[in-house]
This record gives C-alpha cells, structure tokens and sequence, in this order.
C-alpha cells in the first residue's frame, strides 16, 4: 500500500449557518490520480480551499504526511508539498516563462540578488523533467491556454510538490492539448507525484483516474477505484438522475425549410478563407476544428467583430454586411462568447441589469425613462423560462455557478428574439447537469424555428445537438457532415490528425 499523503475525515464547513461540506472523507496515496467531481455547487471547491489551507474546516480531522494537523495555513500546505492550480493559474503574465517557473525558489532561498542564468537553470531543469519545451523568455500573458498551464504545473514542481490539485485545468483546452497535459499528470504519477484532478469531463475522468470521488449537495456520494465506474453510474451519482447522451432528438429540419443564413465564399486574411455554410430555420449546425483552425474567428465575423474582407452574406435571401456587432445584431444575429466572465457578462451588476442590457431601449416609458418594473418582470420571467437558481434578480452574476451564468448569457440574448444564434463553448466550464439542460434548451429553440450554429471541441456535446457538422483545418472547411452519418470515434480521428 503506497504511501498516505492526505487523509481528511470527516470534513464538514459551514458559512454564515448554510453547510457547504458534511462528513466528508478524502484520502490520497503517493502516486495516484484522484479524479473530484461533482456537479457546481456540490462543494468541490470548498474542499480544495481548506485543503490548501484557505478555509479551516468546521468539523472533522486533517492528516497530512501522517501529522495531524489543528492549525493549518496556506504556508502548511506549500510546506508539506501541496500545490494548488486555480482556474486562473496565478501567474505574473508580465514575467517570463522562466521568472513564473523559478519564482518560488527565489523568494524562498537565501540568493542575494536576481541572477537569470539560474532562473533559467532552475526553468529548464523542471521542464526537462517533464518533457516540456517552452520558449523561457516568452511572457506568460502572451501564451496559449495550455502552455500557461504547464508553466503552473512546473512551478509547482520548483517547490518538491507531492501533491498538485488541478481545477478544472482542461476547461479551455482543445482536444489535442488535453492529451498532452494527460500525459504531462500521467508522468507526474510515475514519479510518485500525486494528483487531484478536478473536472466536469467525464472521458477524462476515466482515462486517468486511479479513484474517483463524487461529491453532491455538499457530501460524498461515491468514492471507488476508477474501474467501478461506468459513464453512466458516474452521471447518476453526480446529479441524482439518470442523464443520457448520443441521442441526436433535435426536431429534423423540413425539406423546405427557408435559409436564414447564408455563407459564400466567405474571407478574411489570417483567420478564414472561402467559407460556404448555409443554416436553416430549426436547424443547428456545429463547427469544430482546433485552437487556430479558424473556427473562433468565424464566430466573431458571425456577429460583426472579425468582418469578412471578401465573399458575401445573405440573411433571409438578401444580401448584407457584418461590419459591426451593431449590423449584427440589427439583422438579429445573437451572440454567446466563450468567455462568459470577460466577453459575456458584467460579473458586478445583478442578473437583472445582466438579462435587460439588449434590451433597456424596449423597456423604456413615455418619459424615455426605463421602466424598472416592466425590467425587473421580464429579468424575473427569464429566470423562470431557464431555471436560473437564485433568490432574486438583484443578486450579482458574479455569486452565481457557472450553469447559471451562462443562462443568464443566454437569457439576455433571447429576450432580444434573435433569428440567429451563435455560441462559442457553449457549456465550457459547466457541470454535466446544467449542460444537459442547455443542450435541450437549444433543441427548444431550433424546433421553435431558431437557426443556430455551435462552435464547440467538444465532440459528444455536439454529435448530441447537432443536425450537421463542420470540420475546420488551417481557415477552411474541409468536411461536412450530417449527424447520422458520423461516429464520436471517426470524428475525434478527423479533429485530431487535423
């Protein structure tokens, strides 16, 4: 039996009298991969943070390398050998992938003075070590997704880690990196580095998980080797029901359906060339590709940020232009980014001033004044036509889960009516229930006669919703598909040799 590097029992926390966590217990040995999991809300979260020592458990025990532990601080957790890589990776993006790399070393050791020869030493030791190569005078704000998080990684490395809990670290990855940063934890493990592994990606899970724990409402639901697992028991002791996916159910598209959207030969130097792509009334049709295979930057020329510089776009038949997010939006094209927090909502203001912002200009009276009560019923009426969980509509997006931010995202532009809908990553980062709920959402809205196009790398979620599928390489479109004459495993073949 390996070595116990953490074994909590009986962790519960409560904030301000609502009970976050209770009686949960947690063990990890030396190597080993253990995949958390649960549905937003269900306490992941919380668990991390007292396990990096930001939160003091209310009740329970704490046993760490064999100590245990009654007071335990950020500082305790760094010193027994656990690191923790947030969402946001906290790195210094100004500084350089060797200076993020070396920083911990620096700070900690008793050098007098800066020396870059041994920054680079130190960096280049550690990605050796996991056979990384990284430009190390590249800044980290300039890097790829992936890359800062394996800059995160090496850091953590710097400073002897026998632990490294990773939350949520493939949520912006395409397919193709998140093999690589598989590969990178699996290496970890055999080096005896243990990992916990946060995520709401299922396949992962199964691939690396040497145990699995499942947390829901705040408890531990399950907790078995990985083997004892199937997707289907995994999904059910997440949400408490039974979830099925690869059932396209969207309602089929008629024959005569009319044309909403039409693409022909559609360009834009750097991003895309000569793309041809037409979207029927009811119909959803999926773009995928990798990071850099021009399938984002369509999105935004979709909704007038990136304008095609040649080719022609008809709405309804007629020809127009996208110049401008106001052209967009004036041809009733909406727009659901990938980045929800940055591109998609005002994380300070409540959900109401989020869902009425497309539409404050409707909602005005006679005096030209906005109609705060007419606003707050309609902010109320979306709540309720999207299942956002909150008790009131003044509450900050900010404090909401991930599932429920991105219905506000949704909510605010459906209350403008779109034709048109484009979503980028329309489930990044949210958990299995609530994905599920906004993939019915948007076969609702196709069989209401909506034309939507999804843009995704996440090939279950769009063979599940989608009539047809585009596949992106180098700024074209080189296959298309109809759902039913395509398999996961022939189009995750395709995704990765591109």
């Amino acid at each position: 039996m390996s070595e116990t590097i953490v074994s909590m029992t009986g962790i519960g926390k409560d904030f301000a009298g609502v009970t976050a966590l209770y009686d949960v217990d947690l063990t990890i040995g030396a190597g080993e991969i253990c995949c958390l999991v649960g549905e937003n809300g269900s306490g992941k979260s919380t668990l991390i943070k007292i396990l990096a020592g930001v939160h003091a458990p209310s009740a329970g025990e704490f046993v760490i390398g064999g100590e245990k532990r009654d007071s335990y601080r950020p500082v305790d957790a760094l010193k027994a050998g656990i690191q923790v890589i947030y969402q946001d990776f906290s790195l210094f993006p100004n500084l350089t992938v060797a200076e993020n790399i070396a920083f911990a070393s620096q700070i900690s050791g008793r050098v007098g003075r800066f020396s870059r020869k041994r920054v680079n030493e130190i960096a280049s030791a550690v990605l050796r070590r996991i056979r990384i190569d990284l430009d190390l005078d590249a800044l980290a704000g300039d890097l790829p997704m992936v890359d800062r998080q394996l800059v995160a990684i090496a850091a953590a490395l710097v400073t002897d880690a026998k632990l490294i809990v990773m939350d949520e670290p493939t949520t912006a990855l395409s397919q193709r990196e998140v093999q690589a940063l598989l590969e990178v934890v699996k290496g970890l493990k055999a080096e005896g580095i243990s990992t916990l592994f946060v995520s709401h990606k299922l396949d992962e899970v199964a691939e690396i998980s040497d145990h699995t724990v499942v947390l829901r409402n705040g408890t531990k639901v399950a907790d078995a080797a990985a083997d004892a697992f199937d997707r289907a028991a995994l999904v059910t002791a997440m949400t408490g029901r039974a979830i099925e996916y690869g059932h396209n159910i969207a309602t089929p598209v008629a024959a005569d359906s009319p044309v909403l959207l039409r693409l022909d030969s559609v360009s834009r130097p750097g991003c895309f060339t000569d793309v041809n792509l037409t979207l029927k009334a009811g119909e959803i049709v999926g773009i995928t590709g990798l990071l850099g295979s021009g399938r984002d930057t369509l999105a935004l020329s979709l909704f007038g940020m990136l304008p095609p510089t040649s080719g022609n776009v008809f709405i309804n038949g007629e020809p127009v232009e996208l110049n401008s997010v106001q052209d967009a939006i004036a041809h009733r094209i909406g727009f659901v980014p990938e980045d929800r927090l940055t591109e998609g909502l005002f994380l300070d203001h409540s959900i109401k001033d989020n869902i009425v912002i497309r539409t404050v200009s409707d909602l005005r009276n006679r005096f030209g004044l906005l109609d705060v009560k007419k606003a707050a019923q309609l902010a109320v009426d979306w709540v309720a036509n999207l299942s956002i969980k909150t008790p009131t509509v003044t509450q900050a997006v900010s404090t909401l889960s991930g599932g429920n931010q991105q219905r506000v995202v949704l909510a605010k532009w459906l209350s403008a009516n779109p034709q048109i809908l484009v979503l980028n990553g329309p489930t990044v980062g949210v958990d299995i229930g609530s994905k599920a709920q906004i993939l019915d959402l948007l076969r609702e809205l196709a069989g209401n006669g909506m034309g939507i196009v999804v843009i995704s790398d996440d090939i279950p979620e769009l063979l599940d919703v989608c009539h047809r599928i585009l596949l992106m390489r180098g700024g074209h479109v080189t296959d298309t598909f109809a759902r039913k004459d395509i398999t996961e495993q022939e189009l995750n073949t395709l995704l990765v040799a591109s």
